[in-house]
């Protein structure tokens, strides 16, 4: 019969590169056809129903204990560390002194603040006066008035810097870093400590992904295990999901409020388990064990498909994902409860007869 070369089965692939992969994936087969009795003769293969991995109804992962507040703490302006007292893991109590600065510059500007002020009042005073006599415009005792209310207001900013010079504790907590040390010079605003607040609990924080993050709520319950015994199980639940995915790993940040515990430490990783609520399961891929695969090239392989009206097995094209648990992932080419040769698929040729041996899950 004319044809372009091609056969039914392998995708619209030519026949002779269908031939040539499986030609590599049977090894030594011989240059010559098999008879017809072998042919004919039925090959006992095992074959396993497609389907998709074994996913559960619950989300698990790996989480990191942290402290829920955990405020960096810094001085209002710039200067020379004096005094940093707590080190790491120490514990301090709400309105404890915990670092001051060198006040030496900033009390020499409160003392010229002031000096500027008095003498921008007296000036001020001065002008009123000239203007009551008559010797003076009116704008020289308005330039007069904008001066002193300019010294005002620099002494109040060296006021604030020298009230503010001074770090102390605004809740009980624990020092989880210290970033700077006494004769360091800092800028405004720069973290010389980072506080822990007790206040708020522990919680524990778990990357997931958008596939499993969707449908979780907040509120839901949540079982937290440590290994090794370093902290006892306990159940905690969901009190915050992330509204956008982090910029450098794709993950959604899920935070659980964990029960106060003493054996439980800020960095502790744990595992956690979510029960989805019913109805809301996760669309897991379709699978094959790797053994079914064979002239596997570029994320495109082969697999034998059963034919029950027949008894044959006819190739099939498939693209191939990553490997899991499950098995192999399975882009295209299959669909569930189609039947494939699980083993043995280097003694098969297109159209064989097969004799099912077993058969069992993917």
């Amino acid at each position: 019969m004319e044809g372009d070369g091609r056969a039914a089965g392998w995708g619209g692939w030519p026949l002779a590169a269908a031939g040539l992969l499986l030609l590599a994936a049977c090894g030594e087969g011989g240059d010559e056809p098999p008879s017809k009795a072998q042919a004919q003769a039925a090959t006992a293969v095992q074959l396993v129903e497609v389907g998709r991995a074994a996913e559960g109804s619950a989300v698990r992962a790996a989480g990191t204990v942290r402290l829920r507040q955990e405020t960096p703490l810094a001085f209002w302006t710039g200067g020379v560390v004096a005094r940093l007292d707590p080190r790491e893991g120490d514990r301090v109590r709400a309105g404890t002194t915990l670092a001051l600065l060198d006040t030496r510059t900033i009390d020499a500007d409160v003392a010229a603040a002031r000096t500027d002020l008095a003498r921008a009042r007296a000036e001020r005073d001065r002008q009123r006066r000239l203007r009551a006599q008559g010797w003076v415009a009116q704008a020289r005792v308005d330039a007069a008035e904008a001066a002193a209310g300019a010294a005002a207001a620099a002494l109040e900013r060296a006021l604030f810097a020298q009230r503010n010079s001074r770090i102390t504790a605004p809740a009980d907590g624990i020092i989880l870093a210290r970033r700077a040390e006494p004769g360091q010079t800092v800028a405004a605003g720069e973290p010389v400590l980072v506080l822990g607040e007790f206040r708020r609990g522990m919680v524990m924080r778990v990357p997931l992904s958008a596939t499993d993050a969707a449908g979780l709520r907040l509120g839901m319950p949540a079982a937290v295990t440590f290994p090794e015994g370093v902290a006892p199980a306990m159940s905690g639940r969901i009190v915050e999901i992330a509204g956008r995915a982090d910029e450098r790993t794709g993950t959604f940040r899920l935070e659980i409020a964990l029960p106060p515990d003493p054996a439980l430490r800020s960095g502790l990783i744990g595992q956690v388990e979510i029960a989805r609520p019913p109805g809301v399961e996760r669309s897991a891929p379709l699978t094959v064990p790797a053994t079914a695969l064979f002239a596997a090239r570029a994320g495109e392989a082969f697999v034998w498909r059963f034919d029950p009206a027949t008894g044959t097995v006819r190739s099939a094209l498939v693209r191939v994902g990553e490997i899991g648990p499950g098995g192999v992932r399975i882009e295209s080419g299959l669909a569930p409860g189609d039947r494939i040769v699980r083993t043995g698929v280097d003694r098969l040729t297109e159209g064989a007869r097969v004799r099912i041996a077993t058969a069992g899950p993917a």
